[in-house]
């Protein structure tokens, strides 16, 4: 019997069970951001954490590696999210993600924590609920399938690297706009995956989806903040 026939694609599957599979994804999702909010509430308020936070970014080279070790741990976490053979596996690179995240977020917090208005971490976290919301119900309401963005997403993506990593390696600073190109970057991100739940993901793979939703969801907020931060300067 083929994987397929077993789970078949969300936009082949009968409505009971897509309508299944999407609820599964929003709960995961769900539930990735509370253990990410909580996990960031517990670093935060370690003692010595400005220790490990003035390392991370203690200079340009030390926050690349930083950057480079987070893509490969993503890498493997959603390796293991996809796995077809285990469902501990996928849970187990959910779980590796929001981990990874909430570590890599810890200076940005810590900054916006400590050294700006008290008011914009939920600010940013309003406003990127909003976004994302807005864009899923369009998916939703549309029934628009935007795969096509996938090539595009990925150059964009491409080029986005090469300037944090010249930004890095250089010294310049990425400022504003950039924050407000990766905003326009990501929500390309949430278009494609919103429909790819829709009509490309199988059904039995809500802990997958729910990692890409995820990741958007972070990377948003990232950018998001980091535009409320410089808007309250």
């Amino acid at each position: 019997m083929s994987y397929e026939f077993e789970y078949p694609l969300a936009a082949h599957a009968v409505a009971s069970e897509r309508a299944l599979f999407i609820r599964r994804t929003y709960s995961h999702l769900a539930g990735a951001i509370l253990a990410f909010m909580a996990l960031e509430t517990v670093l935060l308020n370690l003692p010595g954490i400005e220790q490990l936070v003035a390392m991370m970014i203690g200079s340009g080279v030390s926050w690349l590696v930083v950057l480079g070790l987070f893509m490969v741990v993503g890498w493997i976490a959603q390796t293991w999210a996809q796995s077809n053979t285990s469902r501990g596996m996928q849970y187990l690179g959910l779980a590796l993600y929001v981990v990874a995240e909430a570590i890599i977020f810890l200076p940005l917090l810590y900054i916006a924590a400590y050294f700006t208005d008290a008011s914009v971490i939920p600010t940013a976290g309003i406003l990127t609920l909003a976004v994302f919301g807005g864009l899923t119900l369009a998916v939703f309401v549309t029934g628009k399938d935007f795969s096509y963005l996938g090539p595009i997403l990925s150059v964009g993506t491409l080029l986005a690297l090469g300037f944090i990593v010249a930004s890095l390696l250089i010294g310049f600073s990425l400022g504003t706009l950039f924050a407000f190109v990766m905003v326009a970057l990501i929500s390309g991100y949430i278009l494609y995956y919103t429909s790819n739940v829709l009509y490309h993901f199988h059904t039995d793979q809500h802990v997958a989806a729910a990692l890409a939703l995820f990741a958007c969801v972070a990377t948003l907020f990232w950018y998001v903040l980091r535009i409320v931060m410089a808007s309250r300067d």
